[in-house]
């Protein structure tokens, strides 16, 4: 990983310099060798490794690593798992705040409002009914209702 940032690095100054420094000076021609020669030794690591791969595919048993990298495997599975989790959990918190924040605020001006008030304290607009039981029949009724799903009467005066 270090090698990945230093390389990263290395590249992004290389560009740099290749723009700045002139390609037919000593400089430009070392800087352009350079370069060069570090595209080639990627391009060589990456042949590398899937030459590896492949013929730990074939024969997986042959490798002493074998028990490490199933290791490895099983720690990447749990890593995901692990990160799923929490992308979850994060999504239910940021949900669950939306739901907060969205109690008692004006669907006109979108002041946040005091529990139980009925409409709103910054512009006067009517505010969604609390919802709960009918006077009428003792329906438990929904937020937001305006007339009793049990008898019809009206909700919220």
């Amino acid at each position: 990983m270090t090698n990945d940032l230093f390389g990263g690095l290395g590249n992004l100054f290389g560009g740099i310099a290749k723009s700045v420094v002139p390609k037919d000076t000593p400089e430009g021609k070392l800087l352009e060798a350079q370069s060069e020669l570090a595209g080639l030794q990627k391009r060589e690591s990456e042949l590398l490794l899937e030459i590896g791969r492949q013929a730990y595919e074939r024969e997986p048993a042959a490798w002493s690593q074998d028990a490490k990298l199933k290791l490895v495997r099983q720690n990447i599975a749990d890593a995901e798992t692990a990160l799923r989790d929490a992308k979850q959990a994060q999504e239910q918190a940021t949900a669950a705040k939306a739901a907060e924040d969205a109690k008692g605020k004006c669907p006109n001006c979108g002041a946040k409002n005091p529990e139980g008030v009925k409409f709103c304290q910054e512009c006067g607009s009517p505010l969604a009914a609390a919802g709960g039981k009918c006077a009428a029949c003792g329906f438990d009724n929904p937020p937001g209702t305006r007339f009793c799903g049990g008898c019809g009467a009206r909700q919220g005066g």
